[in-house]
């Protein structure tokens, strides 16, 4: 009798232990990391987009729906800064997307948008999938300071899993990964989206608030491609419809993707307007063979249609090498100063443009928590003194203009807090 009762203890444990395990398999498993922040890993699920498979093909529950889903990686910092989430404001969102030999230019970019931001950032990064632990280990040796004023969640590349391949090589690899952000982020209203390549020199603050002089059309804001029609590409070169005079560039794109995800869009192949989910591959196989520079055309085209659904900001928000490489051509750069530099071409890592490398350089080498005047302003200005046998560089000023304003707003390792 003894035994039996003995082996039915020794079942009820095991059925207790068994239950435990699978209980906890159910949810998401928190794991500690520095300063008291949360990485959250998720389990599979479906934002209505996921990861793209090697083959192009989906199988199972995934061939129900047009993304195949995958996992995120999120950190949470409100833990970390020692607050409830009802002291903070709302985040402001940025999404950049990053594949092959850019993590360090990613890097840098974010650091660029966390040093000079005022409120809290919650970044969107979006990059292979060999790449995500690197992007970890990189944001979480920040100092704690730095850490507690944003929090980011990594994504996998995700296309439309019957187009894959061919979306994933448009123009240059995930690039247009960006087109399929509001299909994405769902839960999401609003974002910036930027290029690798971009560097912040105002607070993202400004550029998101574009948003609040958007009208009741207008879902989306970027800059002219050129201000200089004589030397602009679209107006000479393109063989499909662009927007405006000079077309637009989509390095730095802000959105309203509840209004893009509701939005109809004229177009010329229906005679009634499509959805944004409707519109992106019907699109692609009409024009793909007119167009050259990927998704910023099919952007163009689409705009070109909807002209009262784009907010234009001036230069000084995208400004690349074409501003000043022909001489100066950006009058709101030349007011103001340049408030984000795009360098594209590949300008941050040759000797091409050193203007442009310089302040690459200035921001990756600062150091968080050092004096930004003496290690980031006053470096920079000795390096650009050096470039000015070039156009850019002749226009140097403009990089520094108003940099010191923003470094009024870098974050310090002494109790000090950022302006909200």
């Amino acid at each position: 009798m003894r035994r039996y009762i003995r082996a039915l203890v020794l079942c009820m444990v095991f059925a207790v232990f068994s239950g435990l395990f699978v209980y906890s398999k159910l949810f998401y498993s928190d794991v500690s990391v520095a300063s008291g922040a949360k990485r959250l890993v998720s389990p599979p699920q479906d934002p209505g987009a996921g990861g793209e498979e090697e083959d192009g093909a989906a199988t199972g529950a995934e061939q129900r729906n047009p993304h195949r889903a995958n996992r995120n990686v999120t950190r949470d910092g409100r833990d970390a800064v020692g607050s409830t989430e009802s002291r903070l404001p709302p985040p402001m969102h940025l999404a950049v997307v990053t594949c092959g030999e850019r993590l360090e230019e990613t890097l840098t970019m974010i650091k660029s948008g966390v040093l000079f931001s005022i409120k809290p950032l919650h970044l969107h990064i979006f990059a292979e999938d060999q790449l995500h632990a690197s992007f970890v280990e990189a944001l979480e040796s920040w100092p704690g300071f730095v850490r507690s004023t944003f929090t980011y969640t990594l994504h996998p590349i995700s296309f439309p899993s019957e187009n894959a391949k061919e979306w994933k090589k448009l123009f240059k690899p995930c690039a247009s990964q960006r087109l399929f952000l509001p299909l994405i982020l769902k839960d999401v209203d609003s974002v910036v989206y930027v290029d690798s390549d971009i560097l912040f020199l105002r607070p993202v603050d400004e550029l998101w608030g574009f948003l609040t002089r958007f009208d009741r059309s207008q879902l989306a804001a970027m800059a002219p491609e050129h201000e200089e029609p004589r030397i602009a590409w679209y107006n000479r070169f393109a063989m499909h419809p662009f927007y405006g005079r000079t077309g637009v560039n989509s390095g730095v794109m802000l959105m309203n993707m509840t209004r893009m995800r509701s939005a109809y869009f004229k177009n010329d192949m229906t005679p009634v307007g499509l959805l944004w989910e409707e519109l992106l591959m019907p699109l692609l196989q009409k024009y793909k063979l007119n167009i050259t520079w990927g998704d910023q055309d099919l952007l163009n085209i689409i705009f070109h249609h909807n002209p009262e659904r784009l907010l234009e900001f001036p230069c000084k928000w995208n400004y690349r090498p074409d501003h000043c490489i022909y001489g100066s051509n950006c009058a709101s750069a030349e007011e103001d100063g340049v408030c984000v530099m795009h360098g594209n071409r590949g300008v941050y890592h040759d000797q091409k443009q050193p203007a442009f490398r310089a302040v690459y350089q200035a921001i990756k080498k600062y150091v968080f928590g050092t004096d930004p005047v003496t290690a980031l302003l006053d470096a920079l200005v000795e390096e650009l003194s050096k470039t000015t046998h070039t156009y850019c560089g002749k226009s140097h000023t403009l990089f520094t203009k108003k940099l010191a304003h923003s470094l009024a707003n870098v974050k310090k390792d002494d109790g000090e807090k950022p302006r909200l």
